[in-house]
């Protein structure tokens, strides 16, 4: 399935990374684990599975040589574990684990375990594992536990040898995304980079929020257009929320605060592209960086960091790679049919995207640039 840019959609004025991913930052890994399945309803089986688990994996050292972090939030229905160590020391020890919000529980449980065997140090200096979750619940069936240990060791392995990678990294329908809607139409994984002050910066997203009338495509109110989305099922009861995790890392030298600055304007990339951060809606987001590190008691390593005004030009290549992440999580998923019949629809239709090519000649609202 194609990228936005594939389909003519350019997001700013900053250039991309040579994978425009998370896979720029160097030393930072993406991987996943997709768990599809269709079996008898409980309690005879499983039900029908549409989930997953995603790790983006920092630094292979990360245990040792802390990695500096910061979060925000937007609207606060959800959970992210590490989020307040990160407040508190400004800092991260763990790779970041994605899943759907009953599985939280099960991929802390195993990101202790991967630390503890990968860190035996971790059993006597304690861990505190950031894992993150949207609710899934729409196209999975959640009565049920449907993600195992070696189900996120997979994903964690994956992620490990995906550093380096020259080519984009699986999105949508992929990992912890599997189950997510967007917008409207089907969500899930999406991730964008910028090039920009000599630094790399990389946002990756979880996305699973919003009504499609709200949906904005470079600036074109595709949603209005469009308006509600029709009842799948005779269970169709969906609301306009389930939440959206965003993930900042970049290679500059920022410290915890600065991190937490930058996490927070994942929020105006959200907004462009139609968010609204509804009542029952989670957005949560962090930030990580690797250009400077700590130690196991927080001192720093001496290198000169990035801070004040110097962050500004970080600051617009979070707001354009985070509004590009959303679309390609978008337009890179299928359409999906999970439990109940209910389906979330691909973004990638003539729906779409001829209202994309018609309204983006003389829309005063568009944030983008002609493709190059």
């Amino acid at each position: 399935m194609p990228r936005a840019r594939d389909l003519g959609i350019v997001i700013g004025s900053l250039p991309t990374g040579p994978t425009n991913s998370v896979l720029d930052v160097p030393g930072v890994g993406l991987g996943h684990t997709t768990l599809l399945r269709d079996e008898p309803a409980p309690p005879g089986g499983r039900g029908v599975a549409r989930t997953g688990v995603t790790c983006l994996v920092l630094a292979d050292d990360a245990f040792t040589r802390l990695v500096p972090a910061g979060g925000a939030v937007l609207n606060g229905a959800g959970e992210c574990t590490g989020f307040i160590t990160a407040a508190e020391w400004g800092s991260a020890e763990t790779p970041v684990y994605l899943t759907s919000t009953l599985q939280l529980g099960r991929v802390y449980d195993s990101a202790c375990r991967i630390e503890l065997e990968v860190n035996p140090a971790s059993a006597v200096d304690f861990i505190i594992p950031v894992v993150a979750e949207c609710d899934d619940s729409w196209l999975n069936d959640a009565r049920r536990m449907q993600v195992e240990h070696d189900d996120v060791v997979a994903a964690h392995d994956a992620a490990l040898a995906s550093r380096g990678s020259s080519t984009p990294p699986e999105e949508g329908a992929v990992g912890s995304g599997t189950g997510m809607s967007c917008l409207g139409f089907k969500g899930g994984i999406g991730t964008a980079s910028r090039k920009v002050a000599g630094h790399t910066v990389a946002v990756l997203l979880m996305t699973n929020f919003g009504a499609r009338e709200e949906l904005v495509v470079n600036g074109v109110p595709v949603g209005r257009s469009l308006g509600p989305v029709a009842p799948t099922s005779s269970t169709d009861s969906r609301k306009p929320a389930g939440s959206c995790i965003g993930i900042v890392v970049t290679d500059a030298p920022v410290d915890g605060a600065s991190c937490a600055r930058l996490a927070r304007r994942v929020g105006l990339g959200l907004a462009r592209a139609g968010s609204v951060a509804h009542h029952g809606s989670g957005e949560i987001f962090m930030g990580f960086g690797t250009g400077m590190r700590m130690d196991r008691d927080g001192r720093p390593d001496g290198t000169p960091l990035v801070t004040g005004r110097a962050l500004d030009p970080l600051f617009t290549a979070v707001v354009e790679a985070a509004e590009e992440a959303v679309l390609n999580s978008m337009f890179t998923a299928p359409t999906v049919t999970g439990r109940d019949g209910n389906t979330s629809e691909t973004a990638n239709s003539p729906a779409v995207l001829d209202l994309v090519a018609t309204g983006s000649t003389g829309s005063t609202g568009s944030t983008g640039s002609a493709p190059a």
